[in-house]
């Protein structure tokens, strides 16, 4: 049976199978190949009910994924992306907060080493950390630290 004949539902748990989606993920995704909400949202609460779906799981999934290599500015916009709730990215956020400067340390060590000679050195390392969603102070420390700490 091909993708376009499957049931919604079908279509969800072909989709589910290859990674874990937020419900809203899902909705958007689901909602281009068929026209009628009401049968999308009915899909969704059958698989939300069963455990299928589970916005907790995606959560810790990105976090897992995504937390060493991003900053907690970076990893709260794709779980915003991704329709999560305030609750549980406010609470995603805080539990990378606490090792912010260890994982922008050693992000920066993977990709440099050592520290900047000159401004355009320090700019590009400064711009490379904000990228990746760590916050002015942390990019600061790092930049300012001694590779030997």
């Amino acid at each position: 049976m091909a993708f376009g004949q499957l049931s919604v539902k079908g279509r969800a748990l072909k989709l589910l199978a290859g990674r874990d989606y937020s419900r809203v993920e899902l909705e958007r995704k689901l909602a281009a190949k068929e026209p009628d909400p009401a049968e999308v949202k009915k899909a969704l609460d059958e698989l939300q009910a069963k455990g299928f779906l589970d916005e907790q799981r995606v959560v810790d999934s990105l976090l897992h994924r995504r937390g060493p290599r991003l900053g907690a500015g970076r990893v709260r916009q794709e779980l915003q992306a991704k329709g999560i709730d305030a609750e549980r990215v406010a609470v995603a956020v805080a539990s990378l907060n606490a090792t912010e400067y260890e994982r922008a340390r050693e992000v920066w060590r993977r990709k440099f080493g050592t520290l900047p000679v000159d401004a355009a050195q320090r700019g590009k390392q400064a711009r490379f950390l904000a990228a990746r969603g760590f916050g002015g102070e942390v990019v600061r420390r790092v930049l300012n630290t001694p590779d030997d700490e």
